[in-house]
């Protein structure tokens, strides 16, 4: 198999060393991945500063260029999010805000820079939601140029009025386990073709 890798942006609101359901379920994706031969990291992105705006680098000591150097080189894009009031963190929302500054730039063959790059997501709470935000990041990372695979997101949502966490299970249920096995199989064949049969140049 050709050698693939993977990037997860953990969106926990809680910075490392902090335990995290948002970084234990994409740790989870990429052990998923790793089965499919994709080698993968993660970066816990409230440990840095990533400066708010739409800009590939604000400046002053903004932390997001190293950051976007690391998805540049990556094949497929996790994105991990908590879920807060019903919607996905504030931290997610500001990587969505980064990436938006993807849509000017381009590769070699004039294509969008996130074209040929497949994204996944991983959605926790312990209240409902995960649809929505799953919803709400497959549309705008697919308008920024990842490709989206059958099935790409996994989640868990603990029932209504009974807080949990995540990472508080003794076990992962095994509908989430399910979820994230399909998900990591459909990431790394999309990406594998996509490597072969790049999106045409304008």
């Amino acid at each position: 198999m050709d050698s693939l890798n993977a990037l997860a942006l953990v969106c926990s609101l809680k910075p490392s060393p902090a335990p995290s359901s948002s970084e234990l379920m994409a740790r989870q994706v990429l052990d998923a991945l790793a089965e499919q031969g994709v080698t993968g990291g993660s970066v816990r992105v409230v440990d840095f500063d990533v400066r708010p705006g739409v800009e590939t680098d604000m400046g002053g000591g903004d932390a997001w260029p190293g950051i976007r150097r690391r998805v540049l080189d990556t094949d497929i894009l996790v994105v991990s999010t908590p879920t807060w009031v019903g919607h996905m963190s504030s931290v997610a929302q500001r990587v969505l805000e980064r990436l938006d500054a993807e849509l000017s730039e381009t590769d070699d063959g004039g294509r969008p820079s996130m074209f040929g790059k497949v994204a996944v997501t991983a959605v926790v709470g312990n209240e409902d939601g995960a649809h929505k935000i799953t919803a709400d990041l497959f549309q705008a990372l697919g308008d920024i140029g990842f490709t989206i695979p059958a099935q790409g997101g996994t989640y868990w949502n603990n029932e209504a009025m009974n807080p949990k966490d995540y990472i508080d299970l003794e076990r992962t249920p095994e509908a989430v386990a399910a979820a994230t096995a399909t998900l990591a199989r459909n990431a790394a064949h999309l990406a594998r073709r996509l490597r072969e049969h790049p999106y045409p140049a304008p």
